[in-house]
């Protein structure tokens, strides 16, 4: 008894390692933490945000069916690059989804995703997701170029980058909602 109470604080970080060991523990853990240190995403200063100006770039839904970037065209745009075995990607979905319940008829929202339809939908299924899950048929336009997931761009009405984001992020918080609203508004 008297080990344990001497060693429990190292006897705790070995287990926590174990577990980051197992594929099946490793991953939920990943994702809890990600969630945990998620904030709202940061706004890229006025003077430095970069203008979007290629918009040619060919995309298809799970339903097989193309479409064009271009349609986004002066509206507001929201894209989430993405992947099912990406921890901080997964930890960042709810708050993609109650964003888009809020959203979906007013912002462009395209979930992009480089993996197999197969693996997509059970994914989205399991999860209760009703999200626009995009695959690419072309190159993404060069000012999006990422690599790193999961990655998220914010584009205004005039094309401009308001938000580029690597890494997980609370998108439904109340600041994020604001800019979003000031971008509709303008």
């Amino acid at each position: 008894m008297n080990f344990l109470k001497k060693n429990w604080s190292n006897i705790l970080f070995i287990l926590v390692i174990l577990l980051l060991l197992i594929p099946q523990t490793r991953k939920p853990i990943q994702v809890t933490l990600n969630r945990l240190i998620a904030f709202s995403p940061s706004e890229i200063a006025e003077e430095k945000r970069e203008v979007l100006e290629d918009y040619s770039w060919r995309l298809q839904d799970l339903d097989g069916e193309m479409h064009y970037f271009n349609e986004a065209e002066e509206e507001v745009v929201l894209v989430n690059f993405w992947a099912t075995w990406c921890p901080p990607c997964i930890a960042e979905m709810p708050s993609f989804q109650k964003l888009y319940n809020d959203y979906g008829d007013k912002v462009r929202f395209y979930f992009v995703s480089s993996e197999e339809k197969e693996r997509l939908l059970p994914f989205l299924e399991k999860k209760g997701y009703e999200l626009p899950v995009y695959q690419p048929l072309s190159a993404i336009p060069k000012k999006m170029h990422s690599n790193s997931l999961p990655t998220t761009y914010l584009i205004s009405k005039t094309g401009k980058l308001v938000v580029d984001k690597k890494g997980a992020a609370n998108w439904n918080d109340s600041k994020f909602r604001k800019l979003l609203d000031e971008l509709l508004a303008e």
